[in-house]
């Protein structure tokens, strides 16, 4: 209940949301693409962009503090692209690179200007874990309106970044200016690391773009449902990370919601259907002890076509018994492929391949014979 009558949990559990929100769509570009770790370089670039800010205006406005952070994250995409581009040096080795020297650069400038006299810079080195606690009203507006113009950018471009997403390849024989939507699906990225940085930090921010894509992608093969379940994934990850840090003292709300984000991703490993390893453990032991179809349905085929008059006569079980092992039980493979419409008895106990056991027979004898010559 403390989340409908505590305004001040009620301003933080709605900023996280609406940070996990953004930064799971967005994020999900990044997975698929494999650019998990551009996210990390943005964030990590800001940083001296918002000391920078505050060094020239002496205020530590959120819009202020966020337009330094874009600028420094924008050039940090320019650095990325020029050594990329101009240089022999591979992508993720740019991407750590850029990484390395943007933080390494904000943190001596936040050293330095900690050492000043004035106690106006105080609270800048929040920026590195964030502070969600000291979110205001018009922050979580800000953020608000920022993560609404870059959702909506995503709807508007949706079929653009989806056909760059899986085949650049082929988003360039279309004519699409590859480049430019690439840069824009940048932009949005440092979108929502501006966005973060107050409430989880330069450190984390990284894991709330990876972390909800990542899980969704286990529950999903379509985009779409990818997208929606990496959204609530990381809007119901901040709002409970507000209320955990809430009831726990001293547990501070950005590490917090990148916790609950790991268990997400764990479980979701784990556990979702078809690709899970759980789930894959679990199919391939049914795989190990389900009695092998195709020996029995080829030789099915075979002795049907000794009777090529007559498609639907029937061999006893006992034929199939002396064309196999022992152990292997044959009656439980017919009802196997019975199930599956491959064989069928017709009367008698006689069993004969139906018309779509035929066609799979003939395809694994076609892929056999491939296989030898």
């Amino acid at each position: 209940m403390d989340l409908f009558s505590d305004y001040t949990l009620r301003v933080v559990a709605m900023g996280s949301g609406v940070l996990g929100a953004t930064s799971g769509v967005l994020g999900s570009f990044a997975v698929l693409r494999r650019q998990s770790l551009l996210g990390d370089a943005l964030s990590h670039a800001a940083l001296p962009g918002i000391v920078l800010a505050f060094v020239l205006t002496s205020s530590k406005a959120p819009l202020i503090m966020m337009a330094g952070a874009a600028i420094a994250g924008w050039v940090g995409t320019l650095a990325i692209r020029a050594l990329v581009t101009r240089s022999r040096i591979p992508y993720d080795s740019a991407l750590g690179v850029v990484l390395a020297v943007f933080f390494g650069f904000g943190m001596i400038l936040l050293t330095q200007l900690q050492k000043q006299p004035h106690a106006a810079q105080a609270g800048l080195e929040s920026f590195l874990f964030g502070q969600a606690a000291a979110l205001l009203r018009h922050d979580v507006i800000i953020m608000t309106i920022l993560g609404s113009v870059a959702l909506g950018v995503t709807a508007v471009l949706w079929k653009h970044f989806k056909v760059l997403s899986f085949d650049p390849d082929f988003a360039r024989a279309l004519g699409l200016p590859t480049r430019r939507i690439d840069g824009l699906l940048t932009a949005l990225l440092v979108v929502a690391v501006v966005i973060g940085l107050q409430t989880v930090g330069v450190v984390l921010m990284s894991a709330m773009l990876v972390a909800p894509g990542a899980a969704a992608r286990q529950w999903t093969n379509r985009l779409s449902r990818m997208v929606v379940i990496a959204s609530l994934i990381g809007a119901v990850s901040g709002v409970a990370g507000a209320i955990l840090s809430s009831i726990m003292p001293r547990m501070p709300t950005g590490p917090t919601i990148v916790l609950i984000l790991s268990g997400a991703v764990i479980v979701s490993l784990l556990f979702a259907p078809a690709r899970g390893m759980v789930w894959r453990w679990i199919a391939t032991g049914r795989r190990r002890t389900s009695p092998p179809l195709d020996p029995v349905l080829m030789q099915l085929y075979a002795l049907a076509q000794h009777h090529l008059d007559d498609p639907e006569h029937g061999h006893s079980v006992a034929v199939l018994r002396t064309m196999n092992e022992k152990n292997l039980d044959v009656a439980a493979v017919l009802q196997s492929l019975e199930a599956r419409s491959l064989a069928c008895e017709v009367g008698g106990g006689l069993w004969a391949p139906t018309s779509l056991g035929r066609r799979e027979a003939q395809r694994l004898f076609d892929r056999e014979s491939e296989g030898v010559e």
